[in-house]
Protein backbone atom coordinates (compact mmCIF):
# COMPACT_ATOMS: atom_id res chain seq x y z
CA UNK A 1 0.00 0.00 0.00
CA UNK A 2 1.14 3.40 -1.31
CA UNK A 3 0.89 6.61 0.85
CA UNK A 4 0.69 10.17 -0.63
CA UNK A 5 0.60 13.85 1.17
CA UNK A 6 -0.99 16.39 -1.35
CA UNK A 7 -0.86 19.94 -1.03
CA UNK A 8 -4.20 21.97 -0.16
CA UNK A 9 -4.41 22.72 -4.00
CA UNK A 10 -5.68 19.09 -4.50
CA UNK A 11 -9.16 20.28 -2.30
CA UNK A 12 -10.64 21.70 -5.36
CA UNK A 13 -10.33 18.61 -7.36
CA UNK A 14 -12.33 16.65 -4.72
CA UNK A 15 -15.83 19.10 -5.62
CA UNK A 16 -18.86 19.74 -4.30
CA UNK A 17 -19.82 17.22 -1.36
CA UNK A 18 -23.18 16.33 0.27
CA UNK A 19 -21.94 19.09 2.82
CA UNK A 20 -22.50 21.75 0.53
CA UNK A 21 -24.38 20.49 -2.56
CA UNK A 22 -27.40 18.95 -0.44
CA UNK A 23 -27.48 22.82 0.69
CA UNK A 24 -27.63 24.53 -2.13
CA UNK A 25 -30.15 21.94 -3.66
CA UNK A 26 -32.45 22.91 -0.59
CA UNK A 27 -32.02 26.55 -0.64
CA UNK A 28 -33.17 26.44 -4.33
CA UNK A 29 -35.85 23.82 -4.21
CA UNK A 30 -38.03 24.61 -0.84
CA UNK A 31 -39.28 21.41 0.58
CA UNK A 32 -41.86 23.13 2.94
CA UNK A 33 -43.55 24.19 -0.68
CA UNK A 34 -42.85 20.93 -2.08
CA UNK A 35 -46.22 18.47 -1.44
CA UNK A 36 -43.97 15.45 -1.55
CA UNK A 37 -41.86 16.92 1.31
CA UNK A 38 -43.88 14.63 3.33
CA UNK A 39 -42.80 11.65 1.61
CA UNK A 40 -39.39 12.01 2.92
CA UNK A 41 -38.41 9.58 5.41
CA UNK A 42 -37.37 11.91 8.39
CA UNK A 43 -39.61 14.35 9.64
CA UNK A 44 -37.87 17.72 10.95
CA UNK A 45 -38.70 18.74 14.81
CA UNK A 46 -41.56 21.31 15.58
CA UNK A 47 -39.47 23.39 18.62
CA UNK A 48 -36.28 23.56 20.56
CA UNK A 49 -36.40 23.63 23.94
CA UNK A 50 -33.71 26.01 25.67
CA UNK A 51 -30.94 25.78 26.37
CA UNK A 52 -29.74 24.56 23.15
CA UNK A 53 -27.27 21.91 22.42
CA UNK A 54 -23.92 22.80 21.11
CA UNK A 55 -20.91 20.81 19.94
CA UNK A 56 -18.95 22.21 22.16
CA UNK A 57 -21.24 20.20 25.31
CA UNK A 58 -20.39 16.92 23.20
CA UNK A 59 -16.95 17.37 23.65
CA UNK A 60 -17.05 17.96 26.65
CA UNK A 61 -19.08 15.30 27.46
CA UNK A 62 -16.59 13.21 26.02
CA UNK A 63 -13.43 14.66 28.04
CA UNK A 64 -12.53 14.71 30.85
CA UNK A 65 -14.30 17.79 32.70
CA UNK A 66 -17.86 16.78 31.76
CA UNK A 67 -19.54 20.24 32.63
CA UNK A 68 -22.42 19.10 30.82
CA UNK A 69 -25.97 20.23 32.22
CA UNK A 70 -27.52 16.84 33.89
CA UNK A 71 -30.40 16.18 31.70
CA UNK A 72 -28.69 17.85 28.38
CA UNK A 73 -26.05 14.82 29.01
CA UNK A 74 -27.88 12.06 29.18
CA UNK A 75 -30.09 13.01 25.48
CA UNK A 76 -26.59 13.43 24.19
CA UNK A 77 -25.62 9.76 25.46
CA UNK A 78 -28.16 8.61 23.99
CA UNK A 79 -27.15 9.86 20.59
CA UNK A 80 -23.83 7.89 20.71
CA UNK A 81 -22.78 4.35 19.12
CA UNK A 82 -19.51 3.52 20.27
CA UNK A 83 -17.61 1.22 17.75
CA UNK A 84 -14.88 0.69 20.54
CA UNK A 85 -16.20 0.78 24.36
CA UNK A 86 -15.28 3.31 26.29
CA UNK A 87 -12.35 2.70 28.41
CA UNK A 88 -14.02 2.92 31.77
CA UNK A 89 -10.91 0.90 33.53
CA UNK A 90 -8.78 3.89 32.79
CA UNK A 91 -7.35 6.06 36.04
CA UNK A 92 -5.29 9.07 35.26
CA UNK A 93 -1.78 7.98 35.44
CA UNK A 94 1.48 8.24 33.18
CA UNK A 95 1.07 6.43 30.69
CA UNK A 96 4.18 4.22 29.01
CA UNK A 97 3.12 3.74 25.35
CA UNK A 98 4.86 0.99 23.96
CA UNK A 99 5.72 1.04 20.24
CA UNK A 100 2.64 -0.68 17.86
CA UNK A 101 2.75 -1.74 15.03
CA UNK A 102 0.66 -0.55 11.95
CA UNK A 103 1.73 -3.16 9.52
CA UNK A 104 -1.39 -5.50 9.97
CA UNK A 105 -4.79 -5.12 9.12
CA UNK A 106 -8.08 -4.67 10.27
CA UNK A 107 -9.28 -8.17 10.99
CA UNK A 108 -5.68 -9.62 11.31
CA UNK A 109 -5.16 -8.12 15.51
CA UNK A 110 -7.49 -9.13 18.03
CA UNK A 111 -10.14 -7.00 18.95
CA UNK A 112 -8.13 -6.05 22.16
CA UNK A 113 -5.56 -5.42 19.84
CA UNK A 114 -8.03 -3.17 17.41
CA UNK A 115 -9.53 -1.55 20.88
CA UNK A 116 -6.24 -0.68 22.42
CA UNK A 117 -4.85 1.00 19.24
CA UNK A 118 -7.66 3.73 19.61
CA UNK A 119 -7.39 4.07 23.08
CA UNK A 120 -3.72 4.81 23.10
CA UNK A 121 -2.83 5.09 19.35
CA UNK A 122 1.20 4.70 17.93
CA UNK A 123 3.99 6.95 19.74
CA UNK A 124 3.50 9.48 16.56
CA UNK A 125 -0.11 10.38 16.87
CA UNK A 126 0.20 10.45 20.37
CA UNK A 127 2.56 13.73 19.75
CA UNK A 128 0.29 15.76 17.38
CA UNK A 129 -2.25 15.06 20.14
CA UNK A 130 -0.02 16.65 22.51
CA UNK A 131 1.41 19.19 20.45
CA UNK A 132 -2.50 19.91 19.58
CA UNK A 133 -3.23 20.70 23.08
CA UNK A 134 0.02 22.33 24.17
CA UNK A 135 -0.41 25.29 21.02
CA UNK A 136 -3.60 25.87 22.58
CA UNK A 137 -5.41 24.20 19.18
CA UNK A 138 -3.12 25.92 17.24
CA UNK A 139 -3.52 23.66 12.97
CA UNK A 140 0.08 25.60 11.65
CA UNK A 141 1.68 23.35 14.64
CA UNK A 142 -0.02 19.95 12.93
CA UNK A 143 0.93 21.47 9.56
CA UNK A 144 4.72 21.90 10.65
CA UNK A 145 4.75 18.55 12.28
CA UNK A 146 3.82 16.64 9.20
CA UNK A 147 7.66 15.22 8.05
CA UNK A 148 8.59 11.91 6.46
CA UNK A 149 9.21 10.99 10.63
CA UNK A 150 5.51 11.33 11.32
CA UNK A 151 3.75 10.88 7.84
CA UNK A 152 4.05 7.52 7.27
CA UNK A 153 3.20 6.06 10.72
CA UNK A 154 0.05 8.71 10.57
CA UNK A 155 -1.02 7.52 7.19
CA UNK A 156 -1.04 3.66 8.30
CA UNK A 157 -3.15 5.03 11.46
CA UNK A 158 -5.48 6.71 8.87
CA UNK A 159 -6.36 3.62 6.91
CA UNK A 160 -6.77 1.85 10.47
CA UNK A 161 -9.30 4.57 11.25
CA UNK A 162 -11.44 4.17 7.94
CA UNK A 163 -11.11 0.39 7.72
CA UNK A 164 -11.87 0.17 11.52
CA UNK A 165 -15.53 2.23 11.41
CA UNK A 166 -16.11 -0.32 7.62
CA UNK A 167 -15.78 -3.07 10.20
CA UNK A 168 -17.42 -2.13 13.43
CA UNK A 169 -20.00 0.15 11.62
CA UNK A 170 -22.56 -2.85 10.79
CA UNK A 171 -22.65 -3.81 14.90
CA UNK A 172 -24.71 -0.37 15.18
CA UNK A 173 -26.61 -0.29 12.08
CA UNK A 174 -24.02 1.76 10.06
CA UNK A 175 -22.89 -0.11 6.53
CA UNK A 176 -20.72 1.85 4.51
CA UNK A 177 -18.60 0.78 1.67
CA UNK A 178 -15.00 2.68 0.92
CA UNK A 179 -16.02 4.20 -2.18
CA UNK A 180 -16.03 7.70 -3.41
CA UNK A 181 -19.84 7.69 -3.02
CA UNK A 182 -20.19 7.01 0.28
CA UNK A 183 -17.19 6.99 3.06
CA UNK A 184 -13.56 8.57 1.92
CA UNK A 185 -12.70 11.10 3.70
CA UNK A 186 -12.91 12.87 7.43
CA UNK A 187 -11.80 16.14 8.56
CA UNK A 188 -8.91 16.41 11.32
CA UNK A 189 -9.54 19.92 13.89
CA UNK A 190 -8.48 20.90 16.97
CA UNK A 191 -11.42 21.29 19.11
CA UNK A 192 -12.30 24.81 20.16
CA UNK A 193 -11.58 25.84 23.94
CA UNK A 194 -9.36 22.52 24.59
CA UNK A 195 -7.19 21.94 21.44
CA UNK A 196 -8.29 18.04 21.81
CA UNK A 197 -7.18 16.65 18.24
CA UNK A 198 -10.24 15.34 16.58
CA UNK A 199 -11.20 13.78 13.05
CA UNK A 200 -15.13 14.31 11.94
CA UNK A 201 -15.53 11.41 9.71
CA UNK A 202 -18.60 11.56 7.07
CA UNK A 203 -20.06 8.94 5.13
CA UNK A 204 -22.59 8.59 2.65
CA UNK A 205 -21.79 11.33 0.68
CA UNK A 206 -23.39 11.26 -2.44
CA UNK A 207 -26.68 9.14 -2.17
CA UNK A 208 -28.05 8.38 -5.56
CA UNK A 209 -30.99 10.67 -7.64
CA UNK A 210 -34.31 9.41 -6.24
CA UNK A 211 -37.58 11.09 -7.15
CA UNK A 212 -39.04 10.25 -4.12
CA UNK A 213 -36.65 10.24 -0.67
CA UNK A 214 -33.69 12.14 -2.46
CA UNK A 215 -34.91 14.27 -5.42
CA UNK A 216 -31.08 16.17 -5.72
CA UNK A 217 -28.81 15.91 -8.45
CA UNK A 218 -25.64 16.65 -7.28
CA UNK A 219 -23.55 16.68 -10.16
CA UNK A 220 -20.91 14.61 -12.06
CA UNK A 221 -19.78 12.94 -8.44
CA UNK A 222 -22.53 11.39 -7.86
CA UNK A 223 -23.42 10.06 -11.33
CA UNK A 224 -23.27 6.01 -11.11
CA UNK A 225 -23.88 5.90 -7.07
CA UNK A 226 -25.31 3.24 -5.48
CA UNK A 227 -25.98 4.76 -1.80
CA UNK A 228 -29.47 4.48 -0.77
CA UNK A 229 -31.23 7.82 1.37
CA UNK A 230 -32.64 6.03 3.94
CA UNK A 231 -32.64 5.53 7.66
CA UNK A 232 -29.15 4.79 7.77
CA UNK A 233 -28.30 8.61 6.91
CA UNK A 234 -28.64 9.60 10.32
CA UNK A 235 -25.23 7.23 11.29
CA UNK A 236 -23.66 9.32 8.59
CA UNK A 237 -21.14 11.35 11.20
CA UNK A 238 -18.54 9.61 13.00
CA UNK A 239 -15.72 11.01 15.52
CA UNK A 240 -12.49 10.06 16.50
CA UNK A 241 -11.14 11.75 19.65
CA UNK A 242 -7.41 11.50 20.22
CA UNK A 243 -6.27 10.45 23.98
CA UNK A 244 -6.50 14.01 25.74
CA UNK A 245 -3.11 15.11 27.63
CA UNK A 246 -3.13 16.93 30.66
CA UNK A 247 -1.83 20.46 30.55
CA UNK A 248 -0.10 20.10 33.36
CA UNK A 249 2.05 17.36 33.20
CA UNK A 250 3.02 13.96 31.21
CA UNK A 251 -0.05 11.93 32.37
CA UNK A 252 -2.69 11.36 29.96
CA UNK A 253 -6.31 13.19 31.05
CA UNK A 254 -8.26 10.61 29.11
CA UNK A 255 -7.82 7.75 26.39
CA UNK A 256 -9.34 7.78 22.72
CA UNK A 257 -12.72 7.25 21.52
CA UNK A 258 -14.19 6.36 18.11
CA UNK A 259 -17.88 6.77 17.76
CA UNK A 260 -20.66 7.21 15.82
CA UNK A 261 -22.89 10.20 16.42
CA UNK A 262 -26.79 9.25 15.78
CA UNK A 263 -28.32 12.00 13.96
CA UNK A 264 -32.00 10.53 14.20
CA UNK A 265 -34.95 12.85 13.53
CA UNK A 266 -35.95 12.33 17.45
CA UNK A 267 -32.45 12.83 18.80
CA UNK A 268 -30.79 16.21 20.47
CA UNK A 269 -27.63 15.87 17.67
CA UNK A 270 -30.44 16.36 14.75
CA UNK A 271 -32.38 19.02 16.62
CA UNK A 272 -29.64 21.27 18.16
CA UNK A 273 -26.35 20.29 16.32
CA UNK A 274 -27.30 20.30 12.80
CA UNK A 275 -28.26 23.47 10.94
CA UNK A 276 -31.46 23.19 10.07
CA UNK A 277 -30.70 23.85 6.39
CA UNK A 278 -29.12 20.73 5.87
CA UNK A 279 -31.28 18.36 7.96
CA UNK A 280 -31.88 16.24 5.04
CA UNK A 281 -28.63 15.72 4.61
CA UNK A 282 -27.95 14.90 8.45
CA UNK A 283 -24.17 16.69 8.14
CA UNK A 284 -22.10 17.86 11.23
CA UNK A 285 -19.80 20.92 10.12
CA UNK A 286 -15.87 20.27 11.20
CA UNK A 287 -16.28 23.72 11.70
CA UNK A 288 -18.08 23.66 14.37
CA UNK A 289 -15.89 21.20 16.14
CA UNK A 290 -12.81 23.54 16.09
CA UNK A 291 -9.91 24.62 13.34
CA UNK A 292 -9.60 22.82 10.79
CA UNK A 293 -5.87 21.51 9.91
CA UNK A 294 -5.83 18.97 7.26
CA UNK A 295 -8.76 17.11 5.22
CA UNK A 296 -8.31 13.09 5.17
CA UNK A 297 -8.87 10.64 2.30
CA UNK A 298 -8.99 7.31 1.39
CA UNK A 299 -9.77 6.73 -1.80
CA UNK A 300 -8.82 3.76 -4.55
CA UNK A 301 -7.05 4.90 -7.27
CA UNK A 302 -6.41 1.55 -9.21
CA UNK A 303 -7.46 0.40 -12.56
CA UNK A 304 -8.01 -3.23 -12.91
CA UNK A 305 -7.41 -4.09 -8.94
CA UNK A 306 -8.33 -2.01 -5.97
CA UNK A 307 -5.20 0.62 -4.89
CA UNK A 308 -6.52 2.31 -2.00
CA UNK A 309 -4.40 5.33 -1.26
CA UNK A 310 -4.48 8.11 1.91
CA UNK A 311 -4.51 11.63 0.39
CA UNK A 312 -3.83 14.31 3.21
CA UNK A 313 -4.42 17.83 1.75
Amino acid sequence: MKFMTLSSSLKVTLLLSLSFTATSSLSSSSLSSNPKSSSFPFARSSSSPSPKATVSDLLSLLGPKNAVDPIEARHLWSCLKFLVPLNSSYEKQEISVKRRSMVSVVGHRTESEENELIWWPPASVLELARLSVDSGGDPFVIHRALDPTIIHELNAYLVFLFEMIATRGPRVGLNVSLSRYDFFHGHLFLAKDTGRLGILFHAKEYPAYDKEVFPFYMGYCQTGSDVTYDSTMNLRNILWLAPMPSTSSEVWDSPGILVVLDARPDGIIYRDLIPDYVKIARTLYEDDFGEVAVDVNYLNVGRSSSNYQIFIC
